[in-house]
């Protein structure tokens, strides 16, 4: 299993919030790239950003994001945020992106998912993100009548990259993720699960990877330093 170090982006800054409320900051630092090449630095090899203000359709840092592909030319990136038409997925990837993250329209509108999957083959991961198990939206301001195991299983006749689940009500709080829901998740899926909301411990990361998580978004923890950055990339590169 790998760790991913988040970078969320909001009014030009890296962050993180508590449960994805923008009211609900913990952490705000600027200059995003110098924070990505920190993480990348300590040996990490992949960054998951995400333009929270893109996905909440409250502005965008694309800026930024063409900045970190720009000035990190051999990360592995996966970028999301507000990824709602073809235009915008092509862009990333052309730009540098390793995947493109999509999560309200390709939840929403399956005709387009499919068209986009078969269009971007192995490139694209959809994010089932959930509360409890209700599928949400729109930066998660929207719940939907759905059960997240159901979108999830629906999603095995895609080429897909990976199928992320963020566990919503934990995110941020650094109490422990989903791990009920996580593993039942990875064995209704062929594609790779990635897992994210709540991680705060290396026993946690350990035993998601037992459960056959094959990689984990990992944000608070490591900005507030309840996980050692260095330690855990030598662990999980």
């Amino acid at each position: 299993m790998r760790v991913f170090p988040a970078l969320d982006l909001h009014q030009g800054s890296c962050v993180q919030l508590v449960g994805g409320s923008l009211q609900e900051e913990r952490v705000r630092l600027p200059h995003p790239v110098e924070v990505a090449r920190r993480w990348l630095a300590l040996g990490f090899g992949v960054l998951h950003v995400v333009d929270l203000d893109a996905a909440t359709g409250q502005g965008t840092n694309a800026a930024i994001v063409e900045e970190v592909l720009r000035q990190l030319p051999g990360a592995e990136v996966q970028v999301g945020g507000g990824l709602r038409d073809e235009a915008g997925i092509r862009h990333w990837l052309e730009a540098g992106a390793e995947r493109a993250v999509l999560g309200t329209r390709a939840v929403e509108d399956r005709d387009w998912l499919e068209a986009m999957a078969l269009a971007f083959p192995r490139r694209l991961v959809v994010a089932a993100d959930a509360r409890g198990r209700q599928v949400v939206t729109h930066g998660w301001s929207r719940t939907l009548d759905q059960d997240v195991g159901a979108l999830v299983a629906s999603l095995d006749v895609l080429p897909l990259a990976a199928v992320l689940v963020t566990a919503v009500h934990r995110e941020g709080q650094m109490q422990g993720t989903d791990f009920a829901l996580l593993e039942e998740l990875v064995g209704l899926t062929r594609h790779p699960l990635q897992a994210s909301g709540g991680i705060a411990s290396v026993e946690e990361l350990r035993r998601l990877a037992e459960a056959g998580v094959s990689a984990a978004v990992v944000g608070m923890a490591l900005y507030t330093g309840t996980l050692d950055g260095a330690a855990l990339a030598r662990e999980f590169p």
